[in-house]
């Protein structure tokens, strides 16, 4: 199986616009109202705010594809690009989306990586996400990748207030580096 992971420009809008509402969907519309999604949808995936959130350069969207098809993307952000105030040495994994077809296929393992390479290059300290608690497969998956809850946060679908776990991976400098790498904790 070819894996590639490709940078997204704003070239990409529209298909990042397509994907993001298909797997958005595909996972959360048989635990929400039509009404809600709807509403989400409109909002998280309009073209004007999703090249707003591709322009900012504290954030970064990747796209996996799976023998050159496109199957997921991974959005991340540092800064004043996180969603919850983590501090300068955080990185937050905004959005791990993969399709339907390509799920329980390890490409979200691949991501995952990806913000860890990432933020590795960026001296960050910590690695962070939210996960709705009731995403049960999602925080298993992220428990499995040593991922700890260290909070919950709120999150607005639609009009719902919902529950997202705040989960964090600390990564720790090697000392015999002189680069200041730091690498993920087991």
């Amino acid at each position: 199986m070819t894996i590639t992971i490709n940078k997204c420009t704003v070239e990409d809008l529209d298909l990042l616009q397509e994907i993001s509402i298909e797997t958005f969907n595909a996972t959360f519309k048989n635990q929400n109202s039509p009404e809600n999604m709807k509403a989400y949808l409109e909002r998280a995936f309009n073209l004007i705010q999703l090249e707003k959130e591709l322009s900012n350069t504290s954030s970064g969207f990747y796209f996996i594809y799976s023998e050159e098809e496109i199957a997921g993307y991974l959005k991340i952000n540092t800064n004043d690009a996180q969603s919850e105030i983590m501090g300068d040495d955080s990185l937050e994994i905004e959005r791990i989306y993969i399709k339907s077809d390509f799920q329980k296929s390890g490409l979200g393992k691949y991501l995952l990586n990806k913000a860890l390479e990432i933020a590795i290059k960026q001296n960050k300290k910590k690695i962070w996400l939210g996960v709705w608690e009731q995403n049960k497969n999602a925080i298993a998956f992220y428990e499995k990748m040593g991922f700890v809850q260290t909070g919950s946060h709120s999150f607005y679908m639609g009009e719902e207030k919902q529950t997202d776990l705040i989960m964090t991976k600390t990564l720790k400098k090697l000392a015999e580096s002189p680069k200041k790498v730091w690498q993920h904790v087991r």
